[in-house]
């Protein structure tokens, strides 16, 4: 009986421990705090950029970080919809596919510095003749992801303004899917002109990896806001405020917040705030990429 009774308690014992290795393995797990990013760039180079700000944000947070690439935009949209991901750096046009996907319950936290007066630039090859938009008449013109911000929805609003309408005048509308992409197809000569985000664009010609004397901008767009980082709405409180005061808290007065700034293309992150991008609803209305 006594034997009986000590293999009970041997079980209960087990049994009890599993279950909290089991409750602590889940906590470790859920304590993985998951970020994405519209995929602009191939993904090896997403997961190269994002290295050091993995590491910042695992020190500052005090939490295990990965940093989870998505195969195209609406991924990205659909992975913090979904809460798969916990923070996603959304161009302004797919921070407002999330926010109307879920019904209002995705929060802007910060964007860079640069994004408060964003541009896009079009692109051509310097003997293509083609000096003004109304010269993309009857030419090969490509954009970028078509959830694209910088690649596709504000130029094609300025391109209506201008009285351009893409489908209607230009010979072929391409969309390359990322502005590395966008640049070698100009550069390749696929198309006749391209649109793509500016930053991009001067990073390319600060590395030297595209020729100005042969591929450049001939017309640049008026301001816009754009980037941010986003949560879910469901995100407690003080956590979303701890990540909202790392992101700003990094500067160029260390190397790694140089570092991490200049992967993002940032000088600094300041705070957002949903209002900052109805510019942007009303232009993917006006331009019917928003019904």
């Amino acid at each position: 009986m006594t034997s009986i009774f000590h293999r009970v308690a041997r079980r209960a014992r087990l049994l009890a421990a599993v279950a909290a290795f089991s409750v602590s393995v889940g906590a470790q797990a859920q304590a993985t705090f998951k970020v994405t990013t519209i995929p602009e760039e191939a993904a090896s180079e997403q997961i190269r950029k994002y290295g050091p700000m993995v590491k910042y944000l695992e020190r500052t947070l005090g939490t295990k970080v990965e940093f989870v690439p998505v195969s195209d935009y609406p991924a990205a949209v659909e992975a913090l919809v979904n809460k798969q991901v916990d923070m996603v750096w959304f161009g302004g046009f797919t921070f407002v596919q999330a926010k109307l996907r879920s019904g209002d319950k995705i929060v802007p936290l910060v964007q860079r510095e640069e994004d408060t007066q964003f541009r896009s630039v079009f692109i051509t090859q310097k003997d293509s003749g083609i000096k003004t938009l109304a010269d993309l008449k009857g030419k090969q013109v490509s954009f970028g992801s078509a959830s694209s911000t910088s690649g596709h929805l504000m130029p094609r609003s300025f391109l209506l303004e201008a009285g351009i309408e893409p489908e209607r005048d230009f010979r072929r509308v391409a969309f390359s899917g990322a502005h590395d992409a966008t640049i070698a197809s100009v550069v390749s000569g696929r198309v006749d002109a391209a649109a793509l985000d500016i930053t991009v664009w001067r990073k390319f010609v600060a590395d030297n990896k595209v020729d100005t004397n042969k591929v450049d901008v001939f017309y640049t767009t008026p301001p816009y806001f754009n980037y941010n980082y986003s949560v879910h709405a469901d995100m407690p409180a003080a956590q979303r405020e701890k990540v909202t005061q790392a992101l700003l808290a990094l500067n160029t007065d260390n190397a790694e917040g140089k570092e991490v700034l200049g992967l993002a293309r940032a000088t600094r992150f300041v705070p957002t705030k949903p209002e900052n991008y109805k510019g942007l609803e009303a232009a993917g209305r006006s331009a019917g990429l928003i019904k």
